[in-house]
């Protein structure tokens, strides 16, 4: 019995997919265009540590522009270059030990991608930002696929998630979503666009970009700490304190 595309969606990334789909022109020319916005954000980090979660683009090409003090790839890949092969749903990772996490295409090929975000969610330290890249499932080569129409080259076993579907769950781990940047190199054939614009046909458009680019940060509760709780102070009535005023009450009601 062969399998349902549900059974294909979400499969694990395979270095042949990769390798495929990164010798492929259109793959080349989009990676080109995600590494655009991706140096136009990182940069913007500071702190120690910046990670790359996920199999994608050529060794560390994505996040080379970091400002941090070290930056590291956490392949899902055997075979491609990283620091370390892992199963994005296990970060072998402390908990707020990161700076920031970019995931290109990562939820994609995981069979748990909300799983996947939450251990990205216990990995951030408090002022966390996290960068997730993504194929948009109403893009018109999406639609080709459901048509039995797809590229040879485009990645196979992907499970498309739409912006709003990861907002949602971001939101449930209480991230803020920031950026929304969509873009491509198919149709609508329109420059990068960030969404809540001016109205304009590309921003009616933008949806049906090839991919997108969402940034995203850890809202931070501040903590305050309350000492103990002083007792209330008893004020002066009319010039007398208060154990006064009592002694003279109690000397009217049984004079000596």
């Amino acid at each position: 019995m062969s399998p349902t595309r549900a059974d294909l969606s979400g499969l694990p990334l395979t270095r042949h997919t990769l390798d495929l789909w990164l010798r492929s022109p259109r793959g080349r020319r989009l990676l080109a265009l995600e590494e655009n916005e991706v140096r136009r954000v990182l940069p913007e980090v500071f702190g120690r540590h910046v990670l790359q979660i996920g199999s994608w683009g050529v060794d560390n090409q994505l996040i080379a522009c970091a400002e941090t003090l070290h930056k590291a790839v956490l392949g899902t890949v055997s075979g491609e270059p990283s620091a370390a092969l892992i199963d994005p749903e296990q970060l072998p990772l402390m908990s707020k030990s990161v700076d920031a996490v970019l995931l290109p295409h990562t939820l994609e090929f995981s069979r748990s991608p909300h799983n996947v975000l939450r251990e990205v969610n216990r990995v951030l330290n408090d002022r966390g930002r996290l960068f997730v890249m993504g194929f948009s499932p109403f893009s018109a080569w999406s639609l080709r696929g459901l048509l039995g129409l797809r590229y040879r080259a485009f990645p196979a076993g992907a499970r498309y998630h739409g912006v709003g579907r990861i907002c949602d769950w971001l939101e449930l781990l209480d991230f803020e979503v920031t950026e929304i940047r969509r873009f491509g190199i198919g149709f609508p054939w329109m420059a990068p666009r960030t969404a809540g614009g001016p109205w304009s046909v590309g921003a009616l458009l933008s949806p049906l970009s090839e991919a997108y680019l969402l940034v995203a940060r850890k809202r931070v509760i501040p903590v305050n700490f309350i000492g103990r709780t002083q007792r209330a102070q008893v004020r002066t009535l009319v010039g007398v304190t208060a154990p006064a005023a009592q002694s003279t009450s109690s000397l009217e009601k049984h004079p000596t």
